[in-house]
């Protein structure tokens, strides 16, 4: 493991009523324990990259982790909650919101972006392009750091697959 995926642990020492030294806690590192939430290096770094790269086109506004409000959704909503955050989301270009901030956004993104990760399926992605396109999102993106393959749907049952090169 990495000494990142480690988190330190402060020793006590003590004197005991004999005089001698004692540690009631070791010095230690001790693992910490990987969730789902966790980010792997690589799709981080396309996460960012993607971010950057519709950003950069001075169209869009681009927001990644947005908690998105699917409370209107009908469908069993037992594993997703009442919200689901995309990747990378696309909206027409828009300023920060002020006064307040926007905790969970009902307005759907034009685009959202899902970036399979190490210890995540196809099948668990495809569940949530269920639900944007129900909620009116025109294009979700799978996209495969490990092959390289982008997968560009325009409806739930309608894709168009793209490789490396021809990104």
């Amino acid at each position: 493991r990495p000494l990142a995926a480690y988190r330190w642990r402060k020793s006590r020492v003590g004197v005991s009523q004999s005089g001698g030294l004692f540690m009631s806690e070791l010095a230690t590192l001790d693992p910490i324990e990987e969730t789902g939430d966790m980010g792997s290096y690589n799709h981080s770094t396309v996460q960012a990259n993607l971010a950057f790269l519709f950003k950069r086109t001075g169209r869009y506004s681009v927001s990644t982790e947005l908690s998105l409000d699917i409370s209107r959704f009908q469908a069993d909503q037992s594993k997703l909650g009442n919200e689901i955050k995309p990747d990378v989301c696309i909206y027409p270009k828009r300023g920060l919101s002020r006064p307040y901030d926007i905790l969970k956004m009902t307005e759907m993104p034009l685009v959202a972006v899902e970036i399979l990760s190490p210890k995540q399926g196809a099948y668990e992605i495809l569940e949530k392009f269920e639900v944007y396109f129900a909620l009116g999102v025109k294009s979700c993106w799978l996209v495969d750091p490990t092959t390289e393959i982008v997968a560009v749907y325009s409806a739930f049952d309608q894709h168009q697959t793209f490789s490396a090169g021809e990104i």
